[in-house]
């Protein structure tokens, strides 16, 4: 198939592109530096894996919670203002760990990821119809798609910082029997090790701030909209008849939740492998880099094959990787599970960019927010995989179904997630309806 000559950004837009883009490694960083917090917790706070689970719960619950509202703000006001409340409200859910750490409550580290992702929720819902609008419709995905490679180098940016000054410092995690130290002992290291957790989120919190004021004083043009603004009640009619965007939400949904599962019970099956968490860090590390990678081969692909076959393909992969985590054990089993990221790469970008195709602005804006309120399957799925786990008792691998521990068996989850996704994928193709290279 020829190559679209089409530029995928115009000098016009060019500036606000690279600042928009930053944003992308922003909310990356701090998904990463999340996901180790959930084996962090359980240790430290001695909580079975479904209860750990309750920050994947806060975290992915606040997406769920503000997009809407957040989208509806952005398409009466600007784009920039929209980044602006996003920054804030994430630098204030970043500094809320120095109070937590002190009180040591479980509910108030929880809070804190709650509205730090109310400005996650801001950022996305405003950044990727905001990338989708600068410039033309045909390059549309693909402009999205070298958007979001900015995210998964934030995301190696979190785990550097999660490996390097959380997991690496925390004393729980390097006594074999926390769960039997004297009372006062573990009163004395939960302390230590929970202003471990705190630091590089207080840190974070300082560093948005900084990024706060560069966007304040920074030209951010707004796109132009298409005359007046339809009523609320048509945009959402006009999208819930829209078949193509209603499926691609659901696909989201099952691509984020098959996502978050497999970033953050790769923890949990290494543990079933007699490996430490510090270790099994360096695993997920290759696994962001592989997602980096496989963003990189994606946007190059979207040249020469449309958007629909190519999240077939990535899903068709995704699938045989799992199915190898599920039936393997060892060191091949979380190699598999290490594999999924690559093909998970181009699944968001692409997914978002199919489902708002043919979209005016403002139906982009509001169909926006159905796409990031998706992300909820960030919060509900890990909690449901965690049960799975948890089947035998708190440890990992209690008890043997089909011959291998309930934490293999687990990952039946995110395989229905991808047979979902491919499926979508064929049906888009079938239909014809997302004909142009993007």
């Amino acid at each position: 198939m020829k190559a679209d000559k089409t530029p995928v950004v115009s000098k016009k837009f060019l500036l606000p592109f690279i600042l928009i883009t930053s944003l992308f490694a922003l909310w990356g960083f701090a998904n990463s530096v999340t996901d180790p917090m959930v084996q962090a917790f359980k240790k430290v706070l001695e909580l079975s894996n479904s209860q750990a689970a309750g920050v994947q719960m806060a975290f992915y619950g606040g997406y769920f919670c503000m997009a809407l509202p957040a989208a509806l703000f952005v398409r009466k006001y600007s784009y920039k203002t929209g980044v602006l409340i996003g920054l804030g409200l994430y630098a204030v859910g970043a500094l809320m760990f120095y109070p937590a750490a002190t009180t040591e409550k479980f509910w108030f580290f929880c809070l804190g990821l709650y509205i730090l992702t109310f400005g996650l929720a801001f950022l996305e819902t405003t950044a990727n119809p905001y990338i989708l609008a600068m410039g033309s419709k045909e390059t549309a995905t693909r402009r999205l798609n070298l958007a979001q490679v900015f995210n998964p180098v934030g995301l190696l940016l979190g785990l550097l910082v999660a490996q390097q000054f959380v997991l690496k410092k925390l004393e729980s995690d390097d006594l074999e029997n926390f769960n039997s130290l004297a009372e006062a002992k573990k009163a004395f290291i939960r302390t230590s090790d929970l202003m471990v957790i705190r630091n590089p989120y207080v840190v974070l919190g300082f560093t948005i701030l900084i990024v706060f004021f560069i966007i304040l004083v920074s030209k951010m043009p707004q796109a132009k909209g298409e005359g007046k603004i339809p009523s609320i009640g048509d945009t959402f009619r006009k999208l819930f008849e829209n078949k193509k965007y209603v499926l691609g939400v659901i696909a989201q949904m099952f691509y984020v939740g098959a996502q978050i599962m497999c970033w953050t019970y790769i923890y949990q099956y290494a543990e079933a492998i007699g490996m430490k968490s510090e270790v099994a860090a360096n695993y997920q590390f290759v696994a962001f880099a592989l997602f980096l990678g496989g963003r990189a081969v994606g946007t190059w692909m979207l040249k020469y094959i449309i958007p629909s076959k190519l999240l077939m393909y990535f899903g068709v992969l995704a699938v045989f990787c799992t199915l190898g985590t599920i039936f393997s054990r060892g060191e091949f089993g979380l190699m598999s599970l290490v594999g999924v990221s690559f093909c998970m790469s181009v699944m968001f970008p692409t997914i978002y960019g199919i489902a708002l195709d043919g979209l005016s602005e403002d139906e982009s804006k509001i169909g926006a927010a159905g796409l990031v309120m998706a992300i909820v399957g960030g919060a509900l799925m890990p909690a449901f995989q965690g049960m799975v786990i948890d089947i035998g008792g708190n440890a990992v691998n209690d008890i043997q179904i089909m011959g291998f521990p309930e934490v293999n068996i687990s990952f039946i989850l995110p395989l229905v997630c991808f047979v979902y996704i491919i499926s979508y994928g064929f049906w888009i193709t079938k239909q014809g309806v997302y004909e142009v290279n993007g």
